[in-house]
């Protein structure tokens, strides 16, 4: 052994992947009193959990989902007190809106549904909706209102969760990209480029879109993609704009939404995602997604068509073949486990997951149900195929 190596540092977890699910993960570990290393090859939040729209909402989700989105809105309206810092969270609510008769029978039947998981959500004609949200376009014909929701700043949450879980007793340790993934009979054993070496029995991956390749190491694939939303932000105007408005329309490039934040400026997103690179880190992004945005976006908000686009941007996000995140044990490996994959709707999620899979490695259970996320569900879909 060369006498220069480094002593291998050792936790309890080691968690790969320091974006908004890998920090709050690491934090709520160490609220269990387990010792954690959370590793990051650039900074805290920098990738997807950074570049996302900042949408703190439940509605519109998987109905299996909401006890993890339930218990994720529950946590963003403690942030102060469990981190020291609120992230920017606007409890403004959020508003779902259609401009087809069909889009908003689907909406109704949506609340209908809902109302059994904990999502108690308020429904109105266009003209109700505007008597109350005045800047809503003549054209909305069914609103779906969620008073509770809201929206976050992504560039604070995921870095608010690493600071706190640093002054908690984490390790962390950004710019360290992770080179080799092995197992022996006790631990996992992580390398790094610098030449870092990581043990511990537990381990959590939580790469996002780069989740897949380190999945596959231990056998376990994912058929997962990476690309790219498109998002952008408009000069200011005062600030009138409370909720989240977002279209529910069937038709994907008419699925735009925006928020609009204390300082004036509106945030927007949707219609088609662009491609994406996992060996640049960078995904394209298509000027062109913007102009077919804007009309889009001008008829949910009239306002939005006099205003000017000052920046645009997209981030590499992982998107799953059933658009359902991988959650929790591996199938093939004792002392994995996964948090990856949360195709653009992770954000809400953040402080949920963290909590739960906290939990779920802490104590070996968790009362939020995690089996629609198990990474083996695609192997169970194949083999029920090739049944006689």
């Amino acid at each position: 052994m060369n006498a220069f190596a480094r002593e291998p540092a050792r936790a309890d977890v080691i968690i790969v992947g320091g974006g908004f699910m890998g920090a709050a993960t690491a934090f709520f570990l160490r609220t269990h009193g387990l010792s954690v290393i959370l590793l990051e090859r650039d900074l805290i939040g920098q990738a997807a959990s950074g570049t996302n729209f900042g949408n703190v909402r439940r509605q519109g989700r998987y109905l299996p989902q909401l006890p993890l989105a339930n218990r994720s809105r529950d946590i963003w309206g403690r942030l102060p007190e469990l981190i020291g810092e609120d992230a920017e969270f606007l409890p403004g609510g959020h508003i779902r809106v259609t401009t087809r008769a069909e889009d908003g029978a689907r909406l109704e039947q949506y609340a209908r549904d809902c109302k059994p998981w904990g999502l108690d959500l308020t429904m109105m004609t266009g003209d109700q909706a505007r008597a109350m949200f005045p800047m809503v376009g003549p054209d909305i014909h069914t609103v779906s209102y969620s008073p509770h929701d809201g929206h976050a700043n992504p560039r604070l949450a995921a870095p608010a969760f690493g600071r706190a879980a640093r002054r908690a007793g984490a390790q962390v340790v950004e710019q360290t990209e992770v080179t080799s993934i092995m197992k022996d009979s006790v631990d996992f054993i992580i390398e790094t480029k610098d030449g870092g070496r990581y043990h511990a029995p537990l381990l959590q991956i939580s790469s996002g879109a780069w989740g897949r390749s380190m999945a596959a190491s231990f056998g376990e694939d994912v058929p997962m993609a990476p690309q790219g939303p498109q998002m952008g932000v408009t000069e200011p105007l005062p600030y009138r704009i409370q909720p989240v408005i977002g279209s529910a329309s069937s038709v994907t490039e008419e699925g735009v939404y925006l928020r609009q934040v204390k300082r004036g400026n509106i945030v927007f997103g949707g219609g088609r995602r662009s491609s994406a690179d996992l060996v640049t880190k960078r995904a394209r992004l298509d000027p062109m997604n913007t102009l077919r945005q804007m009309p889009h976006l001008a008829r949910l908000v009239p306002a939005m068509a006099r205003l000017r686009v000052i920046r645009t941007w997209s981030g590499v996000e992982g998107y799953v073949q059933d658009s359902l995140p991988i959650m929790g044990p591996s199938d093939r490996v004792s002392g994995l486990f996964y948090a990856f994959g949360f195709c653009g709707h992770g954000f809400q999620l953040g402080p949920g997951v963290g909590a739960t899979m906290a939990e779920l490695i802490a104590t070996g259970q968790t009362d939020i149900p995690l089996e629609p996320f198990h990474v083996g569900r695609f192997q169970r879909n194949m083999e029920h195929r090739d049944a006689p």
